[in-house]
C-alpha cells in the first residue's frame, strides 16, 4: 500500500524542507511514500477565508483515488503516543485500503467538504504549530513508528 502526504503550498524554509527530504527518505526504506504539493491559491485578497477554504478542499478532492483512506491532521483530532501512533499506523497500513492519504491544510483549515470525505483525524499535539512545521513533526512521527514496529533504537521509551 502506498502512503502519501498531501500539503497546501511549498515549504518556504529551506532548513525544514531539507530535514523534511531527509525523513521522506528515511520512510521510504519501510514503505511506499511520496508527497504531493497542492499550489497555494493565487489572488486571494477578494475571497474569504470560508471560500479559500473551499477551493483548496476541491484541489484536494480532484487528488482522491477510489480506495484511497484520507486521513487529516487537524487540531480536533485524536491524539496518540508515539508508540499508539506505530500501533494504529501499522492497523492502517494493513486495512486493504489502496493509499492511505495524510493531509496538512492550508492556514485556514479544511472545507466541511473535505471534514466530510475524511476517514478520521489525528492532531498531533492541542499546541498550535505553523503547517510547515507540522509536516516535518509528522514525517518525524511515521518515521518514529516505522522504526518502533520495526525494534529498531531510534525510540526510547
Amino acid at each position: 500500500m502506498k502512503t502519501l502526504l498531501i500539503v497546501i503550498g511549498k515549504t518556504q524554509n529551506a532548513h525544514l524542507s531539507a530535514m523534511m527530504d531527509d525523513y521522506a527518505a528515511r520512510i521510504s526504506h519501510y514503505l511506499p511514500f511520496s508527497m504531493e504539493i497542492i499550489p497555494e491559491l493565487k489572488n486571494t485578497r477578494g475571497l474569504s477565508f470560508a471560500q479559500q477554504k473551499e477551493r483548496e478542499g476541491k484541489e484536494l478532492l480532484q487528488r482522491l483515488q477510489g480506495g484511497d483512506r484520507l486521513i487529516l491532521l487537524d487540531e480536533h483530532g485524536k491524539e496518540r503516543r508515539s508508540v499508539e501512533f506505530a500501533t494504529y499506523l501499522e492497523k492502517q497500513l494493513n486495512s486493504g485500503c489502496k493509499r492511505l492519504v495524510f493531509v496538512v491544510g492550508g492556514p485556514y483549515g479544511f472545507s466541511d467538504e473535505v471534514y466530510q470525505k475524511a476517514d478520521q483525524l489525528i492532531s498531533l499535539s492541542q499546541m498550535t504549530f505553523s503547517h510547515q512545521m507540522i509536516r516535518l513533526l509528522f514525517l518525524e512521527q511515521v518515521y518514529r513508528a516505522q522504526t518502533i514496529l520495526h525494534g529498531e533504537p531510534y525510540h526510547h521509551e
